[in-house]
């Protein structure tokens, strides 16, 4: 076959020029730097908002296989710009020629069939078309075909181009830049989405501001050393012991010169020690913030500790992740072969009188090249997903230990956690684990302790406690704290203080430097549970007089009560007996050698069997029972040497027997009882010492006669009863001094009652009385005579032998005057003559002179 050159079989050689008219305007070349280039591009600025870069404290969350898959994830978003911004640049109307080029196929198969493209995918080096076609051998059934015309129109090339481009080239090759770019995005918003999901990211940021604020506070650090100085201190102390029991055994077999170089030795390490630097103190402001921070921690745990929502949706959007990952892989590695350069192209022969068309699609061989290096990236972030998946589910994330942390900073305290807390501190590890080892501090409540005991010194100087100070009823100079959330340390520069009362005061620790308190001999602790360390323990145990404890519950009485030997008295107010159990819980008191007064505030049905304890050295005895009755008195017969006893509002309706046999009973008070008489009053006679007997508050209707066996009675108080008239016998009680019979119903005193010379105080107030005997006024040692809220009409002008008499009470009675020999009473001040002003008003001027100026 010869070789045929013809114009109308091959293209058009002018084929910018158009048979029907003018040459068509070239199209301009367009760079990287030319506008219309730049506007065609995607702003990859607009992905910024998908990743979780907006806030960059999260990195802190961050591991390091999703920093890794983050970098992946952006470098398949540059894949897929890039290959839109090529596709965006080809659908340019001046540059459609550029997206795919199409020529006609002039070898067509005899058998019908049009020959494919083929033999161009394999020889696209040769020089042209038609020298291959020419130079090839063909086969008996391939025959030449030429066209209708020379060449085709432009029109008719752009409708091919583009016809081709819709039927020939596949799918995937036109949309492959566009997948990447959405399979892309899903990567990174599954990333990022516990991020920006509500019921997650308000956890996350917060934890994330806690975890930053905790790493950068002071407090940690200062934290953190105190720790280290206390086992550093009690390791020198172990030394120090081993070192004086080696060199006490040392001088045993050497001179007394062989120990001064463990002395020197000693002596320099203390000196070293007191040279060092202490940790640095904080400022109020600094202690305020870290006080804020325990408070938040304590907050979040509770809030985060109960659910595992962040630890789902990490495991849910990693699930996502591998399968995105599986799903693309297949489907790339199927399809990724149909990207060709070369491909055949079908078209209506009506239109250009060819049936075939052999297109090149110029952008193939880059996309393939990209599709292969995109399955590599997606491939390396399958891998970081499945270890992801490894990590999570080989590892128990739901629960943290803080051990290791326990052990190196030796704050024990610390608790382990779980659920979403737990898992956000293992992230946080895998950042840096400083971050959890310094986020545990605010987990402590001995690190809690501490700081706020800082700043109750820095709130309470030692001035500010000064001024506090005051005398308290025992005249004992006091130092008074209510409501303080911890003891400031400052008390123990006070060294004047003889008191001191902690009022609802939780988590007090007396330390070691209350030593500096010489003059300590009392505390009192009202809802106050305080523990002792062992210095201030051998103290107290040496020093400290008085205990006074109020409490809520059996439990909060304080172990170290039961061994403080040199205490003398005892006052305990609080439930001794737990709810299920009628058993007082007051343990052996065998070791409080030096008690003398023992006070129970408590609902006892007997008397404790501890007190039995101390029954040697026992003088005072003081049960208030609050109106429960008290059933069980064989306790007291052992307390052979109590001398006063008070049993208030213990229910009584008779005096008790066992107190019949305490013989060196003195004082006796049963107020608040339940008696209406006091029959038992003639056994009193065995307590020989009985001086005192007090029965106010009851409802006794009468004394008896035999009160007379009394004969050391020195006071007797029978207020506030139903006490109609006193006995003539009772005068026969020649030792009374105090005589109350206040808020009674008598209507008369007896005459017998100025056998009573030593009577100093008595009191008949509120009562009917209308009259008094004239022998009243013989009882010359009378100091306070309380006559008020009576019927009395007269006084007798023989008050005035009454030389001793500083008080006189007569208001609220029926006088129409007052005797002018009251003015013959020298101790007598017309300030202590209490009476109606009307009445004082009618007393001779000279009177009033003489009263007014004593």
């Amino acid at each position: 076959m010869t070789r045929r050159v013809s114009t109308s079989a091959g293209l058009d050689p002018q084929p910018d020029r158009s048979p029907h008219g003018p040459r068509r305007p070239k199209p301009e070349r367009t760079d990287a730097s030319s506008p219309n280039h730049c506007a065609k591009m995607i702003p990859v600025n607009e992905f910024r908002n998908i990743t979780s870069e907006q806030n960059p404290q999260f990195r802190v969350l961050k591991p390091w296989w999703d920093v890794l898959s983050e970098y992946l994830g952006i470098a398949m978003l540059m894949i897929g710009v890039f290959g839109c911004t090529l596709q965006t640049i080809s659908i340019s109307p001046q540059l459609t020629q550029d997206k795919i080029s199409c020529l006609p196929n002039r070898f067509t198969d005899l058998s019908g069939g049009d020959r494919d493209c083929s033999h161009l995918r394999q020889n696209r080096d040769n020089e042209s078309l038609w020298e291959f076609a020419i130079t090839k051998h063909l086969g008996p059934n391939i025959v030449e075909v030429f066209g209708r015309k020379n060449g085709l129109d432009i029109h008719q090339y752009e409708f091919v181009n583009h016809f081709c481009y819709e039927r020939a080239v596949h799918w995937y090759g036109k949309y492959f830049p566009y997948l990447v770019v959405i399979h892309s995005m899903i990567f990174m918003v599954a990333s990022s989405f516990w991020f920006k999901f509500p019921g997650t990211s308000s956890k996350i940021e917060l934890f994330v501001i806690i975890l930053g604020k905790c790493f950068d506070s002071p407090w940690t650090t200062r934290a953190i050393s105190e720790v280290y100085e206390e086992r550093r201190e009690e390791r020198m102390v172990i030394w120090r012991k081993n070192t004086m029991t080696k060199s006490a055994a040392d001088r045993a077999d050497a001179d007394a010169d062989a120990a001064s170089p463990v002395r020197s030795s000693i002596k320099s390490g203390s000196d070293q020690k007191s040279a060092e630097p202490q940790p640095s103190l904080l400022d109020k402001k600094e202690g305020e913030q870290a006080k804020a921070l325990f408070e938040k921690v304590k907050k979040f745990r509770t809030h985060v500790e109960e659910a595992d929502l962040l630890y789902f949706m990490y495991v849910l959007q990693t699930v996502l992740k591998v399968f995105k990952f599986a799903l693309i892989t297949v489907y790339s590695i199927v399809l990724v072969p149909n990207i060709q350069i070369v491909v055949m192209c079908s078209v209506p022969p009506d239109l250009t009188g060819f049936s075939a068309f052999c297109c090149n699609y110029n952008k193939a061989h880059l996309f393939s090249k990209l599709a292969y290096c995109y399955i590599c990236f997606v491939g390396v972030y399958g891998l970081l997903c499945i270890y992801s998946l490894y990590w999570l589910f080989h590892r128990p994330l739901k629960e943290y230990s803080f051990e290791a942390v326990r052990l190196e900073t030796g704050i024990n305290d610390i608790p382990d956690v779980k659920n979403d807390f737990a898992f956000l501190l293992h992230l946080s590890d895998q950042y840096d684990a400083l971050y959890s080892k310094r986020f545990a501090v605010f987990l402590s409540e001995v690190s809690e302790g501490r700081l706020r005991q800082l700043n109750l010194n820095h709130e309470w100087t030692s001035d500010k406690l000064r001024a506090r100070l005051a005398r308290n009823a025992s005249e004992r100079l006091e130092l008074h704290l209510f409501m303080l959330p911890g003891l400031p340390d400052t008390v123990f520069e006070i060294s004047e203080v003889e008191s001191l009362k902690l009022e609802l005061i939780s988590n007090v620790t007396v330390p070691g430097t209350v030593t500096q308190l010489t003059a300590l001999q009392e505390i009192v602790l009202i809802h106050s549970p305080a523990k002792l360390q062992l210095a201030a323990l051998n103290h107290l145990r040496e020093n400290l007089k008085v205990l006074r404890l109020a409490f809520e519950s059996p439990d909060q009485v304080p172990l170290w009560m039961y061994t403080l030997q040199s205490l003398e008295e005892l006052h305990l107010s609080g439930p001794l007996s737990g709810e299920l159990s009628r058993a007082t819980s007051l343990d052996t008191l065998r070791e409080l050698k030096n008690l003398r007064v023992l006070t129970l505030r408590s609902r006892l049905t007997k008397i404790p069997p501890g007190v039995v304890d101390v029954s040697g050295q026992l003088l005072r005895l003081c049960v208030h029972n609050e109106g429960t009755r008290l059933q069980v008195f064989s306790s007291l017969k052992k307390l052979v040497n109590l001398a006063a006893l008070e049993l208030t509002g213990c229910g009584l309706e008779r005096i008790p027997s066992a107190v019949f046999s305490l013989s060196h009973l003195q004082e006796l008070d049963l107020r608040e009882n339940r008696l209406t008489t006091v029959e038992e009053i003639l056994s009193l006679q065995h307590c020989r010492r009985l001086t005192t007997l007090k029965l106010w508050h009851n409802g006794i209707s009468y004394i008896p006669e035999h009160i007379s066996k009394l004969r050391a009675l020195e006071t007797l108080d029978g207020s506030w009863n139903k006490i109609r008239r006193l006995p003539p016998r009772l005068c026969y009680c020649t030792k009374l001094r105090h005589l109350d019979l206040s808020h009674n119903q008598l209507a008369s005193l007896p005459s017998e009652i100025g056998i009573l010379q030593c009577l100093q105080f008595l009191s008949v107030a509120f009562n009917s009385l209308e009259s008094l005997p004239e022998e009243l006024f013989s009882c010359k040692r009378l100091k306070v005579l309380a006559l008020g809220n009576n019927s009395i009409s007269t006084l007798s002008p023989r008050v005035g032998n009454l030389a001793q008499l500083v008080r006189l009470e007569l208001k609220g009675n029926r006088l129409e005057s007052l005797p002018a020999e009251i003015a013959d009473c020298p101790s007598l001040k017309l300030a202590a003559l209490i009476v109606e002003d009307s009445l004082t008003d009618l007393l001779p001027p000279d009177v009033k002179d003489r009263m007014k100026h004593r």
